[in-house]
């Protein structure tokens, strides 16, 4: 009887009768999605769109019930940890704002902290929280509502945290929502894992929430990350959150290319002439990554040509084929092995990758002959780091000498970087179209690095690609294999 009068009471708002109604169903938990729907439109005035237009998208809907009803249902889950890919303008701090609202309201206990990629973005979501105490729900809190902080009559409680790792460190809590998160510091991101625990009635999460802007960006690696442990991802576009179209000529519309008829089926709150305005001022890249989000931008990336669906395949050991390793060394930083055929067309296929840290070069020459197919007889060269032939002060020796004392005759040819990444690029995408790499997916690093290889941000132009531990290593390795096999008449070899 409750929830039937929750539903049509929006009808009925002047009437003070209704509104004593309101003000005791307030305290009312809602228990479907449908109830949580009603819920908000009536008690916070906002309509959350409820509709999914594009495939293998959600609705926002469905990120708010998820996040409230993780906590209600039969059996608790492990953790209610959800990231959610959305559109710039799409919702996700509002959304956050409301879920946060839920949880202090009807659990008990539970402490949430809002940590945002800026103060002003955390600020932001604190602030879309305070206005919806304002709606009423002043009863449910404890003392004065603070600038950055408030507290609940059930125990429960919200604080803004700073984009430190001094502030996030040593908090226990049971919700972290992280606003915008491909802006944070990594340092910060790595200390705010440890933040959450459960208590009783409520199950700790950790809600990470931003559109993508970069293929190598923070929010990339969280979803990559949340595929391989299946983590929930929750993701929506400008379909999900436009108004619905009507009376408009669909022919001379300039979103129609991206849109074909799905605003017709939407019904959500964005002004389908602010995002024709958005769509005009933006480029196609930018358009693509904030509003529709489908993938990155690649503005910043080395290789934007590089495709994974033509460029990596299944490509296996060719006993015909001569077999090439390539090297790029690295202690704290990976040391990295490519193995690489070459086909009579001129084809080069990445077969093999093994990228290891903290090791020593014992340890990686062993793995590197192991792993070799048909043994050190096959390999027609050995490509490494000119940097491996320099001598160390403290040993006395060098890291070419030391793989050649350990059964690895490794040479190198010195060159610049960025010859080695124009012969990479052609590799990708020669001048007539054609391509001449391949990939096997047992290679994910370097198919990563291949993505993600970028040129440091700012608006000053720069030549050469970010140096960031990361990428820049599996591309070194596959660099000097270019550098060195195609011009293989003039190799720098040295004997000790």
């Amino acid at each position: 009887m409750k929830q039937s009068i929750l539903g049509g009471v929006e009808a009925f708002r002047s009437s003070d009768e209704v509104l004593e109604v309101c003000s005791a169903l307030r305290g009312y938990r809602p228990r479907t999605r449908e109830d949580l729907k009603n819920y908000v439109k009536v008690f916070l005035g906002v309509e959350a769109p409820d509709g999914k237009i594009c495939e293998g998208h959600d609705s926002p809907l469905e990120y708010l019930w998820h996040s409230f009803s993780a906590d209600f249902g039969a059996e608790a889950p492990i953790n209610a940890d959800v990231v959610v890919w959305a559109n710039r303008g799409g919702g996700k701090t509002q959304l956050a704002a409301i879920a946060t609202l839920l949880d202090c309201v009807f659990k008990a206990n539970c402490q949430v902290r809002i940590l945002g990629g800026s103060g002003e973005q955390a600020q932001r979501m604190y602030e879309y929280l305070t206005g919806f105490l304002h709606k009423g729900f002043e009863d449910f809190t404890a003392g004065a509502v603070l600038k950055g902080k408030c507290r609940f009559a059930n125990n429960s409680g919200v604080e803004v945290l700073t984009q430190s790792p001094t502030s996030v460190r040593g908090q226990h809590i049971q919700k972290l929502r992280c606003d915008e998160v491909e802006l944070f510091n990594e340092r910060v991101f790595s200390a705010a894992k440890f933040t959450t625990h459960s208590v009783e009635g409520v199950v700790a999460a950790m809600e990470l929430i931003s559109t993508m802007h970069r293929p190598y960006g923070l929010m990339s690696k969280i979803i990559s990350e949340a595929e391989r442990l299946g983590t929930r991802v929750f993701k929506w576009c400008v379909w999900e959150t436009i108004e619905k179209c009507v009376d408009r000529n669909c022919s001379q519309c300039c979103l129609w290319s991206d849109c074909e008829g799905r605003a017709k089926r939407a019904g959500g709150y964005l002004k389908i002439d602010d995002c024709i305005s958005i769509m005009r001022r933006s480029s196609r890249a930018a358009w693509e990554a904030e509003m529709l989000c489908k993938k990155p931008s690649l503005e910043n990336v080395v290789f934007g040509e590089f495709d994974v669906h033509r460029h990596v395949r299944a490509v296996d050991y060719n006993p015909n084929l001569p077999l090439y390793r390539a090297l790029d060394f690295g202690y704290v930083n990976p040391f990295v092995c490519l193995w690489i055929q070459v086909d009579a067309e001129g084809v080069v296929r990445v077969i093999d990758e093994y990228v290891r840290a903290r090791a020593t070069i014992d340890v990686h020459a062993e793995q590197v002959k192991s792993r070799t197919p048909g043994g050190e007889s096959r390999v027609a060269a050995t490509f490494c780091d000119p940097a491996g032939g320099g001598v160390n002060d403290v040993t006395g020796t060098s890291v070419v000498r030391e793989l050649r004392s350990l059964g690895i005759a490794a040479r190198y040819r010195r060159s610049g970087i960025l010859e080695g990444i124009e012969l990479i690029r052609r590799a990708i995408r020669s001048g007539d179209g054609s391509s001449s790499l391949i990939i096997s997916p047992q290679c994910q690093r370097l198919i990563e690095a291949m993505r993600c290889y970028h040129y440091p941000d700012g608006s000053v132009s720069v030549e050469l690609p970010q140096k960031d531990g990361v990428y820049d290593h599996p591309i070194d390795a596959l660099r000097y294999f270019f550098i060195n096999h195609k011009r293989p008449e003039r190799p720098a070899t040295r004997r000790y």
